[in-house]
C-alpha cells in the first residue's frame, strides 16, 4: 500500500530537483543586480570514472554544470570563502533561459539555480579550510524568495585525505 501512495504522489505533480556534487573550475563571479541585491555564478565539473571492457584501460569523462546563486545568505559565504578548486555539494533547480547574443541571435542557457525554499551549498574537502583538517560547511536556504536566510555549521572531521581528484 505505502508504494501504491508514493507512486500516486509522483504521478500527480512534478519535482525540479538538481544535486551536484563537484569542483569549481573558476573563482566565483559576484555581481550586483539593479535591485542592489548580489547574486554568484560560477561552474562545478563533476565527473565519471570507468574501465573499458575492451582494453581495461581507465577512462574519465568530465561534465561541466553553470550554477547561478541568487540566495543573499549564499552569495555572502561563497563571495567569502568558496574559491577555484573548491569541492562543493549544491542542491538547487534546473531552469533554462532565452538571451541574445552580441549579434542579436537567439541562445539558450541552462543552469542550476540557488534560490530561495530547497536551496542547498555544503563546501566539502580540505580546499575550504586553513588547516590540515577537513571541514565541511552546510549553508541551506531556510526562506522564500522575499527575504534569504542561511545557516552556516562547521563540523570538523577525522580524514586526512589532502590529495582530491580535481578534474582540470
Amino acid at each position: 500500500m505505502k508504494i501504491k501512495y508514493i507512486l500516486k504522489i509522483f504521478m500527480s505533480g512534478s519535482v525540479n530537483k538538481v544535486i551536484l556534487l563537484g569542483n569549481l573550475g573558476r573563482d566565483p563571479e559576484i555581481r550586483s543586480m539593479q535591485s542592489g541585491k548580489k547574486m554568484a555564478s560560477f561552474s562545478i565539473a563533476t565527473s565519471k570514472r570507468w574501465k573499458d571492457r575492451n582494453t581495461q584501460e581507465q577512462k574519465e569523462s568530465t561534465s561541466w554544470h553553470n550554477i547561478v546563486v541568487f540566495n543573499e545568505g549564499l552569495v555572502d559565504v561563497i563571495e567569502k570563502y568558496v574559491k577555484k578548486g573548491s569541492k562543493i555539494y549544491v542542491e538547487g533547480e534546473l531552469s533554462t533561459r532565452k538571451y541574445q547574443d552580441k549579434d542579436g541571435n537567439d541562445r539558450y542557457t541552462t543552469e542550476v539555480v540557488l534560490q530561495g525554499f530547497n536551496s542547498t551549498l555544503t563546501m566539502l574537502g580540505s580546499s575550504n579550510s586553513g588547516s590540515s583538517n577537513d571541514q565541511s560547511q552546510f549553508i541551506e536556504s531556510k526562506d522564500d524568495n522575499t527575504d534569504s536566510t542561511s545557516s552556516f555549521d562547521v563540523n570538523t572531521t577525522d580524514s586526512k585525505d589532502n590529495d582530491e581528484d580535481i578534474p582540470f
